[in-house]
């Protein structure tokens, strides 16, 4: 899974330094990964929220998607400004100080494939955390001081968001293995310690250790878009017990059209893009399930019925102008999502030890 820094984006040499209003990270070598594609508009705002972090992350590495120029001269505007702010950081394992990597792709592997090549590349680099995001997020100042207090303890943690209009954003952070879906009645308010167990995980501002990677591998390209980080969660609590945190690090950024759902949860607009992922990738899925001895047919597939009925819902009350089309993506997904089951090629992502 070789990847290429792009030699535009050379480091300038400086040493590692912090400026006033600003401190080293307290959590050991951070990398923060970023996955972007065609949404430059969006990505600028989630630079400026690093660029105004209370603690300097110890690297941010972009991977893009769209391998644009117009993204890789953003990528190197903020890279002047972030050495500008903060100085270059130590040598890492390859001997580049650079604080800010560029991971151009030629081709668009979805989410999934951003993040496989962006853990990757920050795992190359010597990270011991990743701290992963798409681009239509901005993370909250004093993020990483409110995460690191959490990581003497737990090797995943998942932070609280806001939502793009400024209020709380509920998240399904239970995951009903058998069913293979997320359990929609999980509590949404948090006890007194001010966190609960997970097994499931949100690639939108999830935080893990190397150790995790190093013994569950790589995050799955192979699922382009959808569950991806749902599996990468459910691997995860198989070495060790991931938490979600009252503490909110981040802000989603892009508006999205929602049906609200009593003023809590809520069920959001799609695309039949992600409507045929959502059904295929439930086949790798229940393959990563029969690799760990949690796949119970019987309940597997009555969690298939439920998200099938679930994504008409949403295209009746969201996204009834799709309603034709949207039914046709679902069935195709799900359709080679049986393909997938049995496979005889398939094999899970090997551990990185």
């Amino acid at each position: 899974m070789g990847m290429t820094e792009n030699t535009k984006l050379e480091p300038t040499g400086l040493q590692d330094e912090t400026v006033a209003g600003s401190e080293s990270s307290p959590i050991d070598k951070l990398a923060i990964v970023v996955v972007t594609y065609k949404r430059q508009e969006l990505l600028r705002t989630l630079f400026d929220s690093i660029k105004a972090l209370n603690a300097v992350p110890w690297r941010v590495v972009v991977v893009d998607n769209e391998h644009s120029e117009e993204t890789e001269a953003m990528v190197r505007q903020f890279r002047d400004e972030i050495v500008e702010q903060w100085g270059d950081a130590g040598s890492d394992e390859t001997g580049n100080t650079s604080r800010v990597v560029y991971v151009p792709q030629e081709n668009n592997g979805g989410g999934s494939g951003g993040f496989n090549k962006g853990v990757e590349k920050a795992y190359q680099l010597g990270s011991e955390w990743f701290w992963v995001m798409d681009d239509d997020v901005a993370v909250l100042p004093n993020a990483i001081q409110q995460l690191a207090k959490w990581t003497t303890r737990h090797d995943v943690i998942q932070g609280s968001r806001l939502d793009y209009d400024g209020g709380p954003f509920y998240w399904q952070y239970d995951f009903i293995v058998p069913l293979g879906i997320p359990n929609p009645i999980a509590p949404a308010a948090f006890g007194q310690s001010g966190y609960r167990t997970m097994n499931t995980m949100c690639f939108e501002g999830g935080l893990f250790r190397r150790n995790v990677v190093e013994q569950i591998g790589l995050p799955d390209p192979r699922f382009f878009i959808y569950w991806d980080d749902t599996i990468y969660g459910y691997l995860a609590s198989r070495v060790t017990d991931p938490i979600v945190v009252e503490d909110t690090v981040i802000r989603r950024t892009r508006e999205i059209g929602n049906w609200d759902i009593a003023g809590v949860r809520q069920l959001n607009s799609t695309s039949d893009t992600n409507r045929y992922h959502i059904m295929r990738n439930r086949g790798y899925m229940a393959r990563y399930f029969m690799t760990h001895g949690d796949y119970r047919p019987v309940l597997f597939g009555l969690g298939t019925l439920l998200t099938g009925i679930k994504e008409v819902i949403r295209l009746v009350a969201v996204d009834r102008q799709h309603i034709m089309p949207g039914l046709k993506a679902l069935a195709k997904g799900w359709v080679d999502s049986r393909k997938l089951l049995h496979d005889p090629n398939w094999k899970p992502m090997p551990p990185l030890i």
